[in-house]
């Protein structure tokens, strides 16, 4: 009867799986869809200025495909390339100017901010150099990128033209990671796909929302919103600083808009496990708000939407309860349906899917790990620079 009992419980249990799956299946603002790309657009009747600011930290080894790219960008408008050299060790500003030489396009300026002081975390401080240095310019857009983002030489007139055309405050697109090794490929478009699902990107442009969130390496900013939603002082201790950003330009009354790239790539390499698990683990708990209950809740919720349908197939062929079985096939299969169009952008083999509650769970131990991480005060890191454990990210709430 005991052993009844159980089997009962874990139906129930996998029925609520499958419910959950039906409900992010169609109450999640369709996140699963990758259909969301740069909204319609038209050329403005004057191309307004803009500055590019690049903050560049040991980049030697990707500046030389993704710094190209910005400085031969076909604008028809002024624009001009910062790149901050924040404390390089591997001649990053040398390689810089050498490849300006080489390539011409855009002028180039590149600077140093020094050490950062108490407070600052990541790249911001970095930004805040090179957006001071792009204001003597008095550009009307900024555009935020990283040194590793390859940009299709129309990206800048194409991400200007939405942003004026839909009067976004805020235009981001997230680049299309490198997916090449084994790790890459179970990993990186699973990355995206729990980004999205944690905000959908329907929801970040829909007006009146409150959801926010914009990818780091591809933001395009309008300047007197930067200076109304003082960025990037006002965010200046998140260590997801992307999110806080489209927070801090929402919560000014800004609008944003977030979606998938066609043609900005980052070329930054994760070979390894290790290294994808740093990438997620430097900021997970963070996501969470240093909440040890929130903590728990999201490992109970990756357990029951991820671990639990295929338990459940384990578990019901082995003691041939076809119910357990059937309903746990069912979660699995939408599970797995959900991930297919993530696979398909990244150009990946759709037999990949059912591999999703494998990811899973590696994402859990990545999320567990980054909390282990910060109650041992080992704080932020960005590039090999260890910043204070932020004990309340006030910015970030």
């Amino acid at each position: 009867m005991g052993q009844t009992a159980a089997v009962s419980a874990f139906l129930w249990i996998t029925v609520v799986s499958l419910a959950a799956w039906c409900w992010l299946l169609l109450g999640q603002g369709f996140f699963w869809r990758t259909d969301v790309r740069l909204p319609g657009r038209r050329d403005p009747d004057a191309w307004p200025s803009v500055c590019v600011v690049v903050p560049a930290r040991d980049e030697a080894a990707v500046l030389p495909v993704g710094l190209p790219s910005l400085l031969t960008q076909d604008y028809p408008g002024r624009a001009e390339v910062f790149l901050v050299d924040d404390g390089s060790t591997d001649g990053t500003g040398d390689l810089a100017r050498e490849l300006s030489r080489r390539h011409g396009g855009l002028p180039l300026t590149v600077g140093s901010p020094g050490e950062p002081p108490a407070g600052w975390t990541g790249k911001l401080w970095a930004v805040r150099y090179g957006i001071g240095l792009a204001r003597a310019r008095d550009p009307e857009y900024l555009l935020l990128t990283d040194a590793d983002i390859a940009h299709a030489p129309d990206s800048l007139r194409e991400l200007v033209a939405a942003a004026d055309t839909g009067g976004f405050d805020v235009v981001s697109q997230m680049a299309r990671l490198r997916v090449a090794s084994l790790w890459e490929r179970l990993v990186v478009p699973a990355f995206v796909y729990f980004f999205a699902q944690l905000y959908p990107f329907r929801w970040i442009g829909r007006p009146g929302s409150r959801t926010a969130a914009a990818a780091g390496g591809c933001v395009l900013l309008r300047a007197d919103m930067a200076e109304k939603a003082r960025i990037p002082e006002a965010i200046r201790h998140a260590v997801i600083d992307d999110v806080a950003l489209a927070r801090a330009v929402k919560r000014s009354g800004g609008r944003v808009w977030l979606g998938l790239a066609d043609r900005v790539d980052s070329v930054r390499p994760y070979p390894r496990l290790r290294d994808l698990w740093r990438m997620v683990s430097r900021s997970a708990y963070a996501q969470l708000r240093h909440s040890p209950a929130l903590l728990l809740g999201t490992v109970a919720g990756l357990a029951l939407v991820y671990l639990v349908p295929p338990a459940a197939v384990a578990v019901g062929a082995a003691d041939g309860t076809g119910a357990v079985a059937l309903v746990g096939a069912a979660a699995w299969a939408v599970m797995a349906g959900t991930y297919v169009p993530m696979l398909r952008y990244y150009r990946q083999p759709p037999w990949l899917a059912p591999l999703l509650p494998f990811t899973a769970f590696l994402y859990l131990l990545m999320t567990v790990d980054s909390a282990v991480q910060h109650y041992r005060g080992r704080g932020a890191a960005w590039k090999g620079r260890t910043y204070a454990r932020p004990d309340a990210v006030a910015d970030e709430g």
